[in-house]
């Protein structure tokens, strides 16, 4: 180093230095990442925790954020399993599965999912609550929580979802299971006034309606199994406010590159 007239104090203060600077961002960014896990309740990995970076202007890969969180934090996102269900009822009508798992759809307001999922009070007692969402860019159209599973929760929900976007009907697809109150007389008589025209999966397969085994697995895990209801009114709210405010404009999701699904409709 003398040679080449630098003095090796010099060289080895600079290493230390720029190392100072890199361990100072690090830190940094590993207390930004507990701040956003722990205001979020802990419900995101590291993929939403890259996403929730950039936001704020850090721009780290999967990689990076992976290793910060799992490896040096010890941040996991909460997980926890589904209970599985079931939809007994004789069947007025089955249609053809017309999504054949395609779930993309070039346009809003051409392909919507729907399906019901249950939620527990303090005291044990069961609501039920039915979403549409729309499969373009996975925003949820309707969503109502009621205390029975029935045909006319299911009627209301396509009819709040339909009121919400004018001018939908044309061209419509409702893919859904094969649940009674889908295959209703009920059902399929509003549905055939109302010009939408009905998609239905494979008896016993619920990967024909994935998007909506995500959602309901992302609103539990995500907000219902954090919280003890003590009224139906609080869950309700809750809900709404989880549907409607953040997921549709604030969660990131994978299927839009990492944008909410209202960022992505807007686009």
């Amino acid at each position: 180093m003398r040679r080449l007239g630098i003095c090796p104090n010099a060289y080895y203060n600079y290493r230390k230095h720029r190392k100072a600077g890199y361990y100072a961002q690090k830190e940094k960014i590993k207390e930004l990442i507990e701040e956003i896990y722990h205001s979020h309740n802990g419900v995101d990995g590291y993929r939403s925790m890259t996403a929730y970076l950039e936001r704020r202007g850090y721009g780290y890969s999967q990689t990076t954020i992976h290793k910060y969180m799992n490896g040096e934090l010890g941040l996991h996102s909460i997980v926890r399993p589904k209970r599985p269900g079931t939809k007994p009822g004789k069947p007025h009508k089955i249609f053809e599965n017309k999504l054949k798992q395609d779930f993309t759809a070039e346009e809003i307001n051409k392909k919507w999912c729907t399906d019901f999922t249950y939620l527990f009070l303090k005291n044990g007692d069961v609501r039920y609550n039915c979403t549409i969402i729309d499969l373009h860019d996975r925003s949820v159209v309707a969503s109502i929580t009621d205390r029975r599973i029935t045909s006319d929760l299911a009627v209301r929900t396509l009819q709040k979802a339909l009121d919400s976007q004018p001018g939908s009907k044309e061209g419509l697809i409702l893919h859904s299971d094969q649940g009674s109150q889908y295959t209703s007389k009920a059902f399929v008589e509003f549905c055939e006034s109302a010009g939408v025209t009905q998609s239905m999966s494979k008896a016993g397969y619920p990967y024909d309606n994935a998007p909506m085994e995500r959602y309901f697995n992302t609103l539990k895990n995500e907000c219902i199994n954090l919280y003890e209801f003590r009224t139906e009114a609080q869950m309700y709210q809750t809900v709404e406010e989880f549907a409607y405010v953040i997921y549709n404009h604030v969660r990131p999701h994978s299927y839009n590159g990492y944008k909410p699904p209202f960022e992505a409709r807007c686009a």
